[in-house]
């Protein structure tokens, strides 16, 4: 195992409090087994990662895995380090062959390891986490899962544009001086949806604000994310944020004093100074509604979306870095997403090279080409992961005021 400074491992221990207990093996988890089905209670699950505990995605994944199974007694069984290869077809048959009623795989990369694995066990229902062809395969027993992440991601982005009016406000910088950075994994729709986002909820209240992006190349790597913040730090960017799954990004803020807004849980007792908010995907409703249709025998979704309605998008407390009001104008903004009116990817709230898009064809059934196959402009406004079109998003455009530093990834 990878050896950790200690401002990771303190962070890492704070994530951990989302996880309510280890399942299937404890006195909780047989009280809450008494309140469900007994047929739910006699599931086991299997889930694959692609990472452990020590990456904040997959730790997000692993709490809402042992949480579910928890409340409805069901047995888990956690394959952590499966990397993006044979070796995920390899777990998923163990844990087919093991009995488990249902199979999870959490990574971009294991997805057609995972379909060549429901392939062979009709049986066994199969998920697959960021995938995108669940719509296409027509499999009866794999599907794909996401959430409507972007919504989360912008309320973030708006705790971002506070904290930047914040220092406008007090002099700490110009307003031509409000410029992001944003470290990214890779240059796919997943992460370009997600940071896109964000700039584009820092700017609903911060208009000048710019952001610069750069690409690691991995989905966890500390000192490749540590050195990409600290490049956008030394290129003036006054504040920070990711999509990428280690303390890297976060732990250089706190060195350097530079505000930050973490992914997949908070930061606050790692860094304290600098710490704003975090996004992340809550599974814990995905598992829930999945492991209780299996016991039911019912269908669920091929494409499943969660949203921030049904608790699967959510927001960490904010730090105390966070600026006055922030609290305010997410709750106004969430409430406007909730109710239909206010649209992330409205098109009138963003320009590409200088003009206003209309019409804009998506890969939306993916090809080894990524052939635009759908138009996603709608009613006005992008329609990321819409209804009848797949949950993964598929947003890939380059929108002004957001540079990138490098496109190799």
């Amino acid at each position: 195992m990878k050896k950790f400074s200690k401002i990771a491992a303190v962070a890492l221990a704070a994530i951990s409090a989302f996880a309510l207990c280890a399942c299937g093996n404890n006195g909780s988890a047989e009280n809450n087994a008494a309140n469900t089905d007994a047929a739910t209670s006699g599931l086991k699950a299997g889930f694959i990662c692609l990472h452990d505990e020590n990456s904040t995605y997959d730790l997000n994944f692993i709490n809402a895995a042992k949480a579910a199974c928890d409340k409805l007694g069901v047995e888990c069984v956690i394959k952590t380090n499966i990397p993006e290869g044979q070796e995920a077809y390899d777990a998923a048959v163990d844990l087919a062959d093991a009995g488990c009623n249902f199979v999870f795989a959490d990574s971009f990369g294991h997805e057609d390891y995972i379909i060549e694995a429901a392939k062979e066990y009709p049986d066994v229902q199969f998920s697959h986490a960021t995938g995108t062809k669940a719509h296409t395969e027509g499999l009866s027993n794999f599907h794909n899962a996401f959430a409507n992440i972007y919504e989360g991601r912008y309320l973030a982005g708006i705790a971002a544009g506070m904290k930047l009016n914040e220092m406008i406000d007090n002099g700490t910088i110009t307003a031509d001086q409000a410029k992001m950075g944003y470290v990214g994994a890779y240059t796919y729709a997943e992460v370009i949806s997600g940071y896109t986002s964000f700039y584009l909820g820092a700017k609903s209240v911060c208009p000048t604000v710019t952001m610069e992006v750069t690409f690691t190349g991995s989905w966890y790597d500390e000192t490749a994310e540590k050195t990409g913040a600290q490049t956008l730090i030394d290129d003036g960017c006054v504040l920070i944020s990711q999509h990428a799954d280690s303390m890297g990004a976060p732990t250089a803020c706190e060195t350097a004093g530079v505000p930050d807004v973490s992914y997949n849980g908070s930061t606050a007792s790692a860094c304290p100074n600098t710490f704003i908010v975090s996004s992340r995907i809550n599974w814990e409703p995905y598992f829930e509604t999945v492991l209780t249709a299996i016991a039911n025998g019912e269908n669920y979704p091929v494409d499943f979306c969660g949203t921030l309605s049904d608790g699967s998008v959510a927001l960490t407390d904010l730090g105390t870095a966070a600026a006055e009001g922030t609290a305010e104008a997410i709750k106004e903004a969430e409430a406007k997403l909730t109710a239909g009116e206010l649209h992330v990817f409205d098109t009138a709230t963003f320009t590409v090279n200088g003009e206003t898009l209309t019409s804009y064809m998506a890969d939306v059934d993916s090809d080894a080409d990524y052939t635009p196959d759908h138009e996603a402009i709608v009613d006005g406004y992008f329609n990321e992961s819409g209804d009848g079109l797949r949950s993964a998003p598929f947003f890939d455009i380059q929108i002004d005021g957001i540079t990138l530093l490098d496109t190799k990834f």
